[in-house]
C-alpha cells in the first residue's frame, strides 16, 4: 500500500488501528528492558466487514466452489477432447450449460471464472454474473497472468500478474466479482528451492492485499504439484514450509484472515508412487499439516482435485469430514466437478440437459463429503478414472 493511500485511511476512519506507539528509550536501557514498542498497524481496507462477509458465505454449509477459470487455451483442450473447435462461440456453450443449471445453488457457493467468461453473458442476453446470483452463488475471477521460468532456480516457476492487478481487481469488482483467485505451484522433484517457496508465497501475499484493498476476497492457492514419486511424508514435509512461509508473508503484509480462503492441494504420496493412500492416510496428513499452519481465523480451506479422479478427490475430501475442523472443509474443484458433465455433452444441444444433471450428480456428491455423509456407492467406472497429467498447465 502507498503512503498516500495510508494517509487517506488514518484521515478518514479508523482502519488502521495500533494499540501500540513509539516511547522513547531511557537512558541506558537495553533493547529488552526499553519502553520503546514497536506496533505493526493492522489492515483493514473499508471492504472489510464485506470481505469476511463474502468469505463466510462461500464457506457455507454443504456447498463449495466450481472453478471454471481454465485460460482460453486449457478450455480449448477441454473441447477438443469431445471433438468441438476452441471458438468463443464453443466456450459461451459450455459455459452457459454449467452456469444455469437449475439447482445448482444448493450445493456450489461460488464459482471462479475466467476474464472473457466474466463479461459474457448468455445466448438469451442474461449476464451470466446475474445467472450466479440469482442462485446465491458468488462470482469470482481468476487474476493472475500465469506461470513462467524462475529465473536462479532449480527449473522452477512463479506467477506473474502483480503488475496493474490493483486497477483490474477494481475493474472485476464492477463487474460483480467478489472473489479472486491466483494460483502459484511448487514442484517437489525440483526440490522445491528455497528461491520458489519465497517467490510463491511472496506473490501470494502481494495479491491477497491488493484484492482485499480492491474488495475482492482472495483465494490463496500455492498448489504443490502431484507430479514425483515421493511418499506422502516427504509431500507433508514440503507443504508445511510452504503454508509456513505463506502466512508468514501474509501477516507482513498486513492481510485480514478472515478475510480471505486457502485452496490447497491435499497431501498425498507423488502421482508415480509405488504405493496409493487410503482417503484415511490422506486426511489424517492432510489435517496434521492445516492444524499445524493454518490459522483458525481462517474461514473456509477449498481444496483443488489436482488430477485425481471425481470419485478419489470426493472421497478424500468426505474422510476430513469425519470429525470437526477449525475451518470450513469443502472443495473448488474444476475437473473433479467438469469431467462426466462434457463426456456427456459431446457439444450437442440436445444433451445439455443431461450434462447439468451429471454436473448436479457431481455437485451433490461433493456437497455430501463437505458434511461428512458421502458413499462412493453406485459410482461409475468413468467418475474413478485419474486426471493426473504430468507437468500440467493451465
Amino acid at each position: 500500500m502507498s503512503c498516500v493511500s495510508f494517509a487517506k485511511l488514518t484521515t478518514l476512519s479508523p482502519h488502521w488501528i495500533a494499540h501500540n506507539s513509539f516511547s522513547p528509550r531511557r537512558h541506558g536501557s537495553s533493547p529488552l528492558s526499553a519502553t520503546r514498542r514497536v506496533s505493526l498497524p493492522i489492515r483493514a481496507s473499508s471492504y472489510s466487514d464485506e470481505l469476511v462477509q463474502t468469505a463466510k458465505t462461500i464457506a457455507s454449509p454443504g456447498r463449495g466452489i466450481l472453478a471454471i477459470d481454465e485460460s482460453n487455451a486449457t478450455c480449448g483442450k477441454r473441447l477438443a477432447s469431445i471433438g468441438l473447435d476452441n471458438t468463443e462461440v464453443n466456450r459461451q456453450a459450455y459455459r452457459q450449460l454449467l452456469l444455469t443449471t437449475p439447482g445448482l445453488g444448493e450445493y456450489i457457493s461460488g464459482s471462479i471464472l475466467f476474464e472473457e467468461t466474466l463479461y459474457q453473458s448468455t445466448t438469451d442476453g442474461k449476464k451470466f454474473v446475474d445467472c450466479l446470483r440469482e442462485q446465491k452463488i458468488v462470482p469470482g475471477i481468476k487474476v493472475d497472468k500465469g506461470l513462467v521460468p524462475l529465473p536462479g532456480s532449480n527449473n522452477e516457476s512463479w506467477c506473474q500478474g502483480l503488475d496493474g492487478l490493483a486497477s483490474r481487481s477494481a475493474e472485476y469488482y464492477k463487474q460483480g466479482a467478489r472473489f479472486a483467485k491466483w494460483r502459484t505451484v511448487v514442484s517437489i522433484p525440483c526440490g522445491p528451492s528455497a528461491l520458489a517457496v519465497k517467490e510463491a508465497a511472496w506473490g501470494l501475499a502481494r495479491y491477497a492485499a491488493i484484492s482485499q484493498d480492491n474488495g475482492l476476497v482472495p483465494i490463496v492457492e500455492p498448489e504443490i504439484l502431484l507430479d514425483g514419486d515421493h511418499p506422502i511424508e516427504r509431500t507433508l514435509e514440503v507443504a508445511e514450509k510452504v503454508w509456513s512461509e505463506v502466512f508468514f508473508y501474509l501477516a507482513q503484509n498486513n492481510v485480514l484472515f478472515e478475510g480471505i480462503l486457502l485452496k490447497p492441494s491435499m497431501v498425498t504420496p507423488g502421482a508415480e508412487h509405488k504405493e496409493k493412500a487410503s482417503p484415511e492416510t490422506i486426511a489424517k496428513h492432510t489435517l496434521t499439516m492445516l492444524r499445524r499452519r493454518v490459522p483458525p481465523a481462517v474461514p473456509g480451506i477449498m481444496f483443488l482435485s489436482g488430477g485425481q479422479s471425481e470419485v478419489e478427490a470426493t472421497l478424500n475430501l468426505n474422510a476430513m469430514n469425519q470429525s470437526p475442523n477449525p475451518w470450513h472443509v469443502s472443495f473448488s474443484y474444476a475437473r473433479a466437478l467438469q469431467n462426466s458433465v462434457l463426456k456427456t455433452w459431446q457439444g450437442r444441444p440436445e444433451n445439455v440437459e443431461a450434462a447439468q444433471k451429471s454436473l448436479l450428480v457431481r455437485a451433490k456428491a461433493n456437497s455430501l463429503a463437505q458434511l461428512g455423509r458421502y458413499s462412493a456407492e453406485g459410482e461409475n467406472e468413468e467418475a474413478r478414472k485419474g486426471m493426473f497429467v504430468k507437468g500440467y498447465t493451465y
